[in-house]
């Protein structure tokens, strides 16, 4: 299994012909479901969460809550393929992920707390660098104004205030597709106006038969999404210790991330 430092190179700030992501289309939406069982979470020693399970199908959204450090994060890097599991079990259209991580993560976009935002790129370099990544000359026209911010394509992102960069960083949502978003309260230092967008954007994505994992406070609407309380699998600092430690998926080279 490659290191997930070779799957997300722009994390690193890596770019070039070696640092695309694998996959002929790189994930276009298509008719599969992804789905989670009994899947636990351990951080360093202190167990985070057991027993999570779901199922989402095209069009299908899920909104993870709960109290700060009941593991939204966690799930989200997890289901990304950032960060291993300690149980349980995850696949797409019935095959375990386990199978071919490189392949699940063509078909994702994560959007974690930090906006990965280079401060000598203008907007318009960063998503194409992104589109780059995943085999494409360029950005998907539209993705700039869809977030309200085309009359910057070309500031660079040092001049760009925190709102600014965190809808620049939600515009490459839409600079290649991918089928399933995994955000992790993206509407964080947003205005109202930009928060409209973005759930105008998630609604767009899963009426195309996209799906949409996001970990929010409540301020994001997202019609007919499920929810998953994480505070109700929350387990005792001995319940998950005392069993089989043993993390499944792929192991993050940079805890950091």
């Amino acid at each position: 299994m490659p290191p997930i430092g070779s799957a997300f190179p722009v994390l690193l700030g890596l770019t070039g012909e070696g640092c695309k992501i694998p996959g002929p289309d790189n994930g276009a939406p298509g008719a599969a479901r992804f789905e989670a069982q009994d899947v636990a979470c351990i951080r360093g020693e202190r167990p985070v969460f057991s027993g999570v399970s779901f199922s989402l199908e095209p069009g299908g959204a899920l909104a993870l809550v709960g109290a700060n450090g009941a593991g939204k994060s966690s799930l989200l890097r997890i289901l990304a393929g950032l960060l291993g599991r300690a149980g349980g079990t995850l696949r797409w259209d019935g095959a375990p992920l386990d199978d071919d991580w490189p392949a699940h993560r063509s078909r994702l976009h994560y959007v974690g707390h930090l906006d990965a935002v280079k401060p000598t790129l203008t907007a318009t370099e960063t998503l194409d660098g992104w589109a780059h990544l995943r085999g494409r000359a360029r950005a998907e026209a539209g993705a700039l104004a869809a977030l309200g911010i085309e009359d910057l394509a070309d500031v660079p992102g040092r001049y760009l205030s925190a709102g600014q960069r965190r809808r620049l960083a939600l515009a490459r949502l839409l600079a290649t597709p991918a089928p399933l978003w995994l955000l992790d309260e993206p509407t964080v230092t947003l205005d109202a106006e930009a928060t409209a967008r973005v759930a105008a954007m998630i609604a767009r994505h899963r009426s195309d038969g996209g799906m949409a994992v996001v970990a929010t406070h409540g301020e994001l609407a997202l019609e007919g999404a499920r929810r998953l309380d994480l505070d109700r699998h929350a387990i005792a600092a001995d319940a998950l210790l005392a069993g089989d430690e043993t993390g499944a998926g792929p192991e993050p080279e940079h805890e950091a991330w």
